[in-house]
Order: C-alpha cells, then sequence, then structure tokens
C-alpha cells in the first residue's frame, strides 16, 4: 500500500478552498492510514486531526439505518409495513403536486419507503410547524415531535414513485424510539457507540462546543439550502466564513436529527465504517450487524423508475439501497473500486465509503459547509483504491 497520493490530494484541497481536512484508513480491522491537513481553527492556526470534533450531518444516515435494521434483525418490523402502524400521524397522507393541487395519496407510507428515500417526504422548510407545535407543547421539540410535525406537511409524490432526497431518516429514528422505547441517542449510544468504543460521538453537541473544530461555510449564495449545498454542481467562486458549531436542522438539545444530527470525530466514526465493512464484527470484536442484514443493506432496492430520480452528479454509477448509495456500475462510474462498496456523505464534507470484499472502510472529513462534493468525493474514492492496490 502507497497512501502518498491520499496525502497529496487531501494538502491540495486544504491548498485550496477546503480549511481542515482528516482520513482514516481501515483493512480488516486495522487501521492501515490516517492523515489530516491543514486546520480546524483557521483564524486561531489550530491544527485539524482525527481527533477533532465535528458535525457530519447526513453521514449519520448510516448509523441511523443501522439502528434501525438491528431491530429488524430481531423481527421487530418488516420493510413493507406502514409507517402509520408505528406513527398515526402518517396514516392519511396528502400530495401536492408542482402546480400546487393537492390530492389525497393513493398508498401508504411503508417502512422500505424510509429507508430508501421513496416516500415523498422532501427536505421542506417546516418552521412555522415547528413553532406552532412548540407553542402547544410549551417545551422544546424531541425526536417524536419532530416527526409528527413533517406528518402535517405535504408529499411531493406518491409513496414509492420516485427517489427524492428527505427527512425520511429523520422519521426512521422516531420509528427506532417507538420500537425500541427509548430516546434514539440513548439507543445508537448502547447499541452502535458504546460497543465500538466510540468515545467521542454525540447526537446533541451542545456540551462539546468549545472543543469542537470551527465549523466554515464556502459562501456563494446564502440562500442555498443544505441539500443543494450537498448535491448540486457549482464552479462559481465563493468565500469560506465560520458559521458557528450548530448542526443545521436540530430543532433542540432534545432532538436526535435521524438524518444529520451526529457529531464525531474522524477516528471515531471510522470505527462505525470498519464494523461494516468486516461484517458487522467490530474492532473490539462486537458485533453490531449480521453480515447477511449488511448484504441486504447494500443491494440496490430501486426500480429503474425510481433509478431515473436518483441523478447525483457525483453519484454516477450508483444506485441506493437501505440508507446508503451502492455502486452497481462502474463503468458508469468511472470507479477503480468494486461493485457493491457503499456509504454515503455529509453536507459540511463528511464521506463513509465501505467494501466489504476487501474488509475496506475509510471515512473522510472536512468541516465546511459547500463541501464541493461533486469535486472532491469521486476522487478520494478512486484515490483511495489505487493507494490499496499499490
Amino acid at each position: 500500500m502507497n497512501f502518498e497520493p491520499m496525502k497529496n490530494f487531501m494538502d491540495e484541497l486544504t491548498s485550496w478552498i477546503i480549511p481542515g481536512n482528516a482520513i482514516s484508513v481501515y483493512m480488516g480491522n486495522n487501521e492501515v492510514f490516517s492523515y489530516s491537513s491543514g486546520f480546524a481553527d483557521i483564524e486561531n492556526k489550530i491544527p485539524m486531526s482525527c481527533d477533532s470534533l465535528i458535525n457530519i450531518y447526513s453521514a449519520t444516515k448510516v448509523a441511523t439505518a443501522t439502528a434501525a435494521l438491528q431491530l429488524y434483525e430481531k423481527g421487530k418490523f418488516l420493510l413493507d409495513e406502514p409507517l402509520y402502524e408505528y406513527i398515526p400521524e402518517f396514516k392519511e397522507m396528502f400530495v401536492k403536486d408542482a402546480d400546487g393541487n393537492t390530492r389525497k395519496a393513493q398508498k401508504p407510507i411503508t417502512l422500505r419507503h424510509l429507508f430508501t428515500m421513496t416516500s415523498g417526504i422532501p427536505y421542506n422548510d417546516r418552521k412555522h410547524l415547528y413553532e406552532d407545535a412548540e407553542k402547544l407543547k410549551g417545551a422544546p421539540l424531541d425526536t417524536l415531535d419532530a416527526a409528527r410535525c413533517i406528518a402535517k406537511d405535504y408529499l411531493d409524490f406518491e409513496p414509492g414513485e420516485k427517489w427524492k432526497y428527505g427527512s425520511s431518516h429523520d422519521i426512521l429514528a422516531a420509528v427506532v424510539e417507538i420500537i425500541s422505547g427509548k430516546k434514539f441517542r440513548d439507543y445508537v449510544e448502547e447499541n452502535i457507540f458504546k460497543p465500538l468504543g466510540m468515545n467521542n460521538s454525540y447526537f446533541t453537541n451542545e456540551h462539546i462546543r468549545d472543543k469542537m473544530a470551527e465549523q466554515y461555510k464556502y459562501v456563494i449564495s446564502e440562500n442555498k439550502s443544505l441539500v443543494e449545498m450537498q448535491s448540486t454542481e457549482n464552479t462559481e467562486k465563493g468565500t469560506v466564513i465560520n458559521c458557528g458549531k450548530q448542526v443545521n436542522g436540530v430543532l433542540s438539545n432534545q432532538h436526535d436529527n435521524g438524518g444529520g444530527g451526529i457529531t464525531t470525530t474522524v477516528a471515531d466514526y471510522a470505527l462505525f465504517a470498519s464494523a461494516l465493512a468486516n461484517g458487522g464484527v467490530g474492532r473490539s470484536g462486537e458485533r453490531i450487524l449480521a453480515s447477511s442484514t449488511i448484504e441486504l443493506m447494500r443491494t440496490n432496492q430501486l426500480t429503474p423508475e425510481q433509478l431515473a430520480t436518483f441523478t447525483w452528479p457525483q453519484l454516477k454509477g450508483y444506485g441506493y439501497g437501505l440508507g446508503v448509495r451502492t455502486m452497481m456500475d462502474k463503468a458508469a462510474g468511472g470507479s477503480c473500486g468494486n461493485i457493491g462498496e457503499f456509504g454515503w456523505s455529509g453536507a459540511a464534507g463528511a464521506t463513509v465509503l465501505v467494501d466489504p470484499m476487501p474488509g475496506l472502510a475509510m471515512f473522510y472529513s472536512h468541516h465546511m459547509l459547500n463541501p464541493q462534493e461533486t469535486y472532491y468525493m469521486p476522487r478520494l474514492r478512486n484515490i483511495l483504491y489505487t493507494c490499496i492496490n499499490s
């Protein structure tokens, strides 16, 4: 193995617009490479490291899907069961089309729809729904409260009709709470974080903000949403600004955002990725999932019609499994990796890559919203495979 090309690429990123970055690579549950470049705090010239605390946004989704699949393994639910059996507020949903016309949804949202982002639930601005609910409750909203608010919103299409990135995994976290009888953060800590020795991973970061890396934002347009920052190709010039350490989308210190709420370190989350790469067994020997469940997780779940709407530029060649992208066509993706490589990324530059074939896991992150994912992510993947095969 020769990781010099990875070092060079990461240095190139931090000499470009990325403030600081870090990476950890595992093979067979052994760390074979770690590196960091640039700054966790530009203003005070504090170097980035693999132990810097960062917000990983949608890379959280891999842990949320894993938590739910643990309950699936125990027979607590089936994928095609309707969501309303767990959260009754989702029984009667309405679809709003592009022209603003509304109609009652003809099909129920299922748990499979949540896992696969085919529920029709978008990422919308629901500020008024949250504010009204908080006034009524007279207290900060928690995970289930937020899910019930989302149930009052319109769907973008009939459940199962298309793939669209949205709040599905926020709802999945609430389902885990209902089935397990525990707060989502407690369930994940007891069943993923603690078994894997992830001692610096949290679902609320208020108590650790003074220890965190500074969070930056590459500003091209102040009006861009998190989804636009993560999913769209953009070559416009902008400015890097410090935007504070809070996690966008977390409503209160009682709200565990299953779609994007984890604060962690590269060193910690790499342990989680490594367990998924090695049949569900972590470096400590603790099992978090069965290998057969991971196979299901990384199997494409989208129909050809749904795949036609899975069009993010950095995801060419991929399908979508149970909460993760999954490589289906190396030629289309220009990938040096293997069929079945899977993972997901986040709006501030976190990227999970898992490949069970060689037991390979990578967790990379920088800490900049509008992370230029269409540029760095496919290059990072191809450089990784070059390094391990040289």
